[in-house]
């Protein structure tokens, strides 16, 4: 699968991607016996906007910004003995995501915490690490930097492009057509396979993690020519310089399924909150114990999201509160459907909700509303397979949702002609 480029390239991103030598290709990586090491290239030191440092700015900008988390990192500046950073691709409020250059192959990230390095690890001595990765993004190297303010763990990952969220807000209509959202789909359900073989579960499929690959691998020496040429605006204050993000070029290769951050080994039922909340799966919400069905479940808001223009449940209430839940809930009864009483016994906590004979609490109105009369883009047969697909992964019972590999033999999924 190959993404058309839409016809402009005006998008933000916040992922980070990695250069190499020219002289040495990604897939030579693991093969080359002998490395040229490269030297480091001098950046400019003028020529640039410099802004007032009382302009809010870039992480500044976040209301939970710490620039004491942040390890103060300079364009030019090389890491590890080996690592260049080129230009800035984006921040967070855990994290700032750097172009870099290996000096001799690769690039790094910086970034808080390293949870994913134990689990690529072992997906990589597990499991058939070529074709793992082909569909997983997972962590190359890790180190730590030491900072004014104490040590910053690095990463280090292979080459990404934009996010499909990012994608997505280029194209005509804000949403992936059908061509392309099923084998989308196809490659995020081949990743979670993979995973949920490997006793992993992902805990936060979204659109922001699932990346787009580089087909191009030319538009990496390009950003640090254009580095080089035009120098990133920035801000100098007396103990660092905040850079200004570089937006990564579109690029068409196969997606991958991204940021294992919040993934966990599981050999069993999980316990706690995860997921994005727009995504939470009701096993979740509930306090119930979870497996790597919540990655079903997510998937298929996922699909929504990336077709309809929009969520699925589009609460905008925090489910930190019981009115928010509740609101939450109704929406699902809405459009899924009663919760069995089998499932919500499973809780304490679904008795906010509903008596004990399972029927809901008329604390908040359920929406007159069904999947046929929100979803808008498909007729007749397509609908009913597309719906069929959604409901599919929008199980209550955790253990009714197909598993990845079942969900790849779906006929919507297939995209057989109807």
């Amino acid at each position: 699968m190959r993404l058309p480029l839409p016809y402009f390239r005006t998008i933000r991103h916040m992922r980070l991607n990695y250069t190499e030598p020219p002289t040495w290709h990604l897939s030579q990586r693991r093969t080359a016996t002998s490395l040229q090491t490269s030297q480091p290239h001098v950046f400019p030191t003028s020529g640039f906007i410099t802004l007032d440092s009382s302009t809010k700015f870039e992480g500044g900008t976040l209301p939970d910004y710490m620039k004491e988390s942040f390890y103060p990192v300079h364009i030019g500046e090389v890491f590890n003995s080996r690592y260049q950073v080129i230009t800035k691709l984006g921040f967070g409020s855990s994290s700032t995501v750097w172009l870099c250059r290996d000096l001799r192959y690769g690039l790094i990230s910086q970034n808080r915490k390293l949870p994913e390095v134990d689990i690529s690890n072992h997906l990589r001595a597990n499991y058939d690490a070529r074709g793992v990765q082909r569909y997983l993004r997972l962590v190359i190297d890790s180190f730590e930097v030491p900072g004014p303010h104490g040590v910053h763990p690095c990463l280090l990952y292979e080459p990404a492009g934009v996010d499909i969220r990012d994608y997505i807000h280029c194209l005509e209509g804000d949403a992936l057509p059908e061509n392309l959202l099923r084998p989308t789909l196809r490659f995020v359900l081949i990743a979670l396979d993979h995973l949920h073989k490997a006793r992993v579960i992902h805990t936060d499929v979204q659109p922001n993690n699932v990346l787009l690959g580089i087909d191009d691998e030319s538009i990496l020496a390009e950003m640090e020519e254009d580095e080089i040429s035009d120098p990133a605006p920035r801000k100098q204050l007396c103990d660092r310089t905040i850079f200004a993000t570089r937006a990564m070029p579109l690029t068409g290769g196969e997606p991958v399924l991204a940021d294992l951050g919040e993934a966990r080994f599981s050999d069993g039922k999980q316990t706690g909150l995860i997921m994005p909340s727009v995504y939470r799966a009701p096993e979740v919400m509930l306090g119930m114990t979870w497996d790597n069905k919540v990655g079903i479940w997510a998937l298929g808001q996922m699909a929504w999201t990336l077709f309809e223009q929009g969520h699925l449940f589009k609460s905008s209430y925090s489910l930190e509160n019981e009115t928010g839940s509740a609101r939450r809930f109704a929406e699902m009864i809405s459009l899924l459907g009663p919760p069995p009483v089998e499932f919500l016994a499973r809780s304490e906590g679904s008795f906010k909700f509903r008596d004990r004979n399972g029927v809901w609490k008329p604390s908040q109105e359920i929406p007159e509303q069904s999947l046929e009369s929100r979803e808008s883009r498909l007729e007749t047969h397509g609908k009913a397979i597309f719906l069929r697909f959604l409901r599919k992964t929008l199980h209550w019972v955790p253990e009714e949702r197909p598993t990845a590999e079942e969900l790849l033999l779906d006929e919507w999924i297939r995209g057989d002609d109807y």
